[in-house]
């Protein structure tokens, strides 16, 4: 019999609860970026529900006081993981800036369709723990909050860290790992998994590289991670590094099942498309394995003979059956189902732009998978979709993913100039949770082309009552289950 929770804290007690609450998204918030710095970033919030008169419509904007941010990812000051506590609620959005090493904190809960800026925690206060360049954000039981960081100070050197934050005043209270041995080489973005007692973290690079733009010499050169950095928990060490290799070059996104005694989850590594599976072992150490290599394509007109997928972001629903990834060069979305973590199995398939258009500059001479390069593609009111898809957010239930089209602006400017210039697009997806399938949402876009100040570059999505990359689960929670 499901136990009732008198006053519970935010989200849901269980990743299942969440999958068959079918909760409908209302708004979501997206930061914008503005590509020539010539006036500040913004967070905007769209209304995302069907039934209202301002669907698909930007209904606020709250724009940051600097300009330069690159604001990038953002999260909450509490999610499931406080769920027990009913004093905690998601009140805050925390909105890292890469560029300025700035955290914007954003206040959600006065009015969730019109945000207001609460405080501002300048570089100075990120600078004087010896971290910089601020990522993921995640909610802690504890009531803090803890922000991966990827470079060391002003000269942006990489440096993988986590810098804490205060969760009443939001004031930086240190850093996580427990001594100078336990911070590695590089940072990006973590998973906790507290049951295990395990965080892992991934890599990117050296900001300074990064910034300038993809320079493959500098992956040759090491610049770039390959490693997943395994953490004791609670004692905050370093206790093992994996290292993928050269075919895992660029492990950025990781997710851990939602299942909260999972021992498993899966990274995508960017630049050559891979996603391995990381797994506990019998022994009780943690190993991964590649369980899914999307091939380079065989091209003329394009910087290399050869073009990877470069796969920016993976995402898994909430009832753990299905993986989603993006494929930012190649321009196609993947739907797999893993109900055998081992062997994932293509299920669904879309293509929204890219780099091997039928009729554009790049001719692919061979590809083991195409027997035609995709066609342009266009949304709603025959608009042409520029660049490709980048970041994914899906719907509690799995039934709707959303799609925004840019990665980060140095590199958007490199590959996808045509983007930069004319602003990114926010699709919705709809999916097929059944047999899988993958089909655009013609009803559906926001196009950030036509923003009053000018084109932007849209890039994470996340909803006020949580998503399924935000929020995650303890399994001391799970006796407070409705269901």
């Amino acid at each position: 019999m499901a136990r009732s929770c008198s006053g519970c804290g935010p989200g849901f007690a269980t990743p299942r609860d969440a999958f068959v609450s079918k909760q409908q998204e209302e708004v979501v918030y997206i930061p914008c970026i503005v590509p020539d710095k010539s006036r500040p970033d913004y967070l905007v919030t769209i209304d995302v529900n069907p039934k209202s008169s301002t669907y698909s419509q930007v209904i606020s904007r709250l724009h940051f006081p600097y300009i330069g941010d690159e604001i990038h990812h953002t999260g909450w000051n509490a999610c499931s993981s406080c769920y027990d506590n009913p004093d905690r609620s998601r009140s805050r959005l925390i909105v890292p800036a890469l560029g300025s090493d700035r955290i914007y904190i954003v206040d959600v809960k006065s009015d969730s369709r019109n945000p207001k800026l609460d405080k501002v925690i300048e570089p100075w206060e990120v600078h004087q723990y010896g971290v910089s360049t601020p990522h993921t954000t995640h909610c802690l039981a504890d009531g803090d909050v803890m922000i991966s960081t990827l470079g060391d100070g002003p000269d942006k050197n990489g440096k993988g860290n986590f810098i804490l934050l205060d969760g009443q005043t939001f004031k930086p209270k240190g850093t996580y790992c427990a001594s100078d041995k336990d911070v590695v080489p590089f940072g990006y973005d973590y998973w906790y998994q507290p049951y295990h007692n395990v965080m892992i973290s991934t890599e990117w690079g050296h900001p300074r590289c990064f910034f300038k733009g993809l320079d493959l010499k500098d992956v040759a050169e090491g610049n770039y991670g390959t490693h997943l950095n395994v953490y004791d928990w609670k004692a905050r060490k370093l206790i093992q590094k994996i290292d993928l290799g050269p075919e895992g070059v660029m492990p950025l996104e990781i997710r851990f099942l939602h299942d909260p005694k999972a021992t498993e989850g899966f990274v995508g590594c960017a630049l050559y498309a891979n996603v391995f599976r990381f797994y506990k072992t019998d022994k009780g150490d943690w190993a991964a394995e590649k369980v899914i290599d999307i091939p380079n394509k065989k091209v003329d007109g394009w910087i290399l003979p050869e073009m990877p997928g470069v796969m920016t972001d993976i995402i898994i629903s909430m009832d753990d059956k299905y993986l989603y990834f993006s494929n930012w060069l190649h321009g196609d979305i993947r739907q797999y189902d893993i109900t055998d973590t081992r062997n994932p199995k293509l299920v669904g398939q879309i293509f929204l732009g890219g780099s091997i258009l039928q009729d554009g500059p790049v001719k692919v001479t061979k590809d083991t998978e195409l027997s035609v390069q995709p066609q342009v593609r266009f949304a709603k009111g025959g608009k042409r979709i520029w660049g490709a898809p980048q970041m994914l957010q899906l719907s509690l239930d799995g039934t709707r993913l959303y799609v925004t089209s840019s990665l980060f602006s140095p590199w958007d400017k490199q590959f996808y100039p045509d983007m930069a210039d004319k602003g990114s697009m926010l699709f919705i997806v709809k999916v097929d949770t059944e047999k899988g399938g993958l089909q655009l949402d013609n009803d559906f876009l926001v196009d950030f082309g036509d923003e009053p100040g000018g084109p932007v570059l849209a890039h994470e999505v996340r909803y006020p009552g949580g998503d399924c990359t935000s929020d995650i689960y303890l399994a001391d929670t799970a006796h407070l289950s409705k269901l």
